[in-house]
């Protein structure tokens, strides 16, 4: 007889590869409000989230932004922003 008491067993972990880290913090105003976006090396986002929490301070802290995402490796990251928001935005490049 097994000593599980009817708890069955967690399954098998999954050995993909992990995800891409954050190589960029995007702070950008989306609907009349400021949302940080994380996003990797190659352009995915990796997590959406508002610009006023705390976090966001403790990731920017020491760093520099550069004001401005209009280049062409931010098109398809950022394609539900317009110009004006695009060229006001904030874009930290992270420590990885």
């Amino acid at each position: 007889m097994a000593q599980t008491f009817g708890i069955a067993l967690p399954g098998k972990h999954s050995h993909a590869p992990y995800r891409a880290p954050a190589r960029y913090l995007v702070i950008i105003e989306a609907a009349g409000s400021m949302v940080a976006r994380l996003l990797s090396a190659s352009g995915d986002q990796v997590a959406e989230f508002d610009a006023g929490t705390e976090e966001v301070a403790a990731m920017t802290l020491g760093l520099l932004p550069a004001t401005g995402a209009e280049a062409a490796q931010w098109n398809r990251a950022l394609e539900g922003h317009n110009t004006a928001e695009r060229v006001a935005a904030l874009v930290y490049t992270l420590d990885v």
